[in-house]
Formats: C-alpha cells, sequence, structure tokens
C-alpha cells in the first residue's frame, strides 16, 4: 500500500477594484484528473485580505493530509506565510514595529488550514500567461463582480 500523500495542485487568486472595496476571490485545485473551482467575495475587503483567504479556502477544502503545491501570484501571501510569519508568532502577532499584525485572524486560519499538509508555497507572476493563474484570476474577477452588481 501506498503512504504517501496525495499531491494537490492549487493555483489562487483575489482582488478588489478599488482597493478596499467589492474583492473576490478564486482557487483551483487538481488532484490526478480531477479539478475543483471554488470562489467567493466580500462586499468590503481589501486585496490582501481576498489573496488570503483563497489559499485558506482551498486548503480548508482537502479532505485528508495532503502534499500540496499551492501557487499565488501574491507576495504577500508567500512570504507571510514561509518568511513572516515565524517571526509575527514568536512577538505575539506583533510586527517589527510592535503592532498588531495586519489580518492577523485570517494569517492564524492559513495556519490552522496548512498544518495538516506539506505545503510548498510557489510564487507565479500574475497576468503572465500562466493558464492556471489566469483561471483562477477569471474565478475572483467574476465573483467580485457578482457581489458588486448586489
Amino acid at each position: 500500500m501506498d503512504s504517501d500523500p496525495p499531491i494537490v495542485e492549487i493555483w489562487t487568486d483575489g482582488g478588489c477594484k478599488p482597493n478596499p472595496g467589492p474583492g473576490g476571490w478564486g482557487a483551483v485545485l487538481c488532484y490526478g484528473d480531477v479539478e475543483r473551482e471554488l470562489s467567493g467575495g466580500e462586499a468590503a475587503t481589501t486585496n490582501n485580505r481576498m489573496e488570503l483567504t483563497a489559499a485558506c479556502e482551498a486548503l480548508e477544502a482537502l479532505k485528508r493530509p495532503c502534499r500540496v503545491v499551492l501557487h499565488t501570484d501574491s507576495e504577500y501571501v508567500r512570504n507571510g506565510i514561509s518568511r513572516w510569519i515565524h517571526g509575527w508568532v514568536r512577538n505575539n502577532w506583533r510586527n517589527s514595529a510592535k503592532d498588531p499584525v495586519a489580518n492577523m485572524q485570517l494569517w492564524q486560519r492559513l495556519l490552522a488550514a496548512a498544518k495538516p499538509h506539506e505545503v510548498e508555497w510557489h510564487w507565479v507572476r500574475g497576468h503572465s500567461g500562466d493558464p492556471m493563474n489566469e483561471r483562477a484570476d477569471r474565478l475572483a474577477t467574476a465573483a467580485r463582480e457578482r457581489v458588486a452588481a448586489g
């Protein structure tokens, strides 16, 4: 029996227009030949909150521990989860200026969502032709437009 956890590839995106304003997030999850799209939005939010929400929602959608390769075009998400978060946790969720970390609840949610999995965080340049990143962007844009339309 193969004991290696399954490998899931995820592409996430989020955005607002204007920022802050109505926002949307999107995620594409791929496991073998199976693909799943997720999206949602909020009437009053920020780009960074939508980028974080996309990653949270995608990881929370996984039903069992997995090896995950998560692609994001947000340097904020990638740097936050792979570099800055260690200091934030060590400093009781304070940043280097000793102020509370912005979006702390979403960062805590992302840590919890990632915990059961082995996650590799990959940054991909947005709007550079990566088909799966463009797909996640289209999902986020459609969700934002639905929210903005009321």
